[in-house]
């Protein structure tokens, strides 16, 4: 399984395979769901991807962005054993850039 840090990480792994690709968007710290997601999305598709992103944006001015549960080593582990191919796990600063 390949990390990607970067958008332009993403878009270089994607020039490099051919097929299907799906994808799993979850904001991290994994259950079940997840998982069962990315075990179809491999059914179903030649190759999968899954994005760990705790959106600042999904949060409300009284929801506590900093409190959200995050184990991205935990999670990266549980990806691996569904055999999912690619994890995007960018910063905020990758997605939201300087003047966004």
């Amino acid at each position: 399984m390949q990390l990607a840090e970067r958008i332009a990480e993403v878009r270089v792994w994607r020039r490099s395979v051919r097929g299907s690709v799906g994808f799993v968007p979850t904001m991290g710290y994994l259950h079940q769901g997840h998982l069962e997601l990315a075990r179809c999305s491999k059914a179903s598709n030649d190759f999968t991807t899954a994005s760990i992103f705790v959106n600042p944006t999904q949060f409300g001015p009284k929801e506590d962005l900093a409190s959200y549960p995050r184990d991205l080593k935990r999670d990266l582990a549980m990806l691996e054993e569904t055999g999912v191919d690619l994890v995007f796990a960018p910063s905020g600063d990758e997605m939201y850039p300087s003047g966004y």
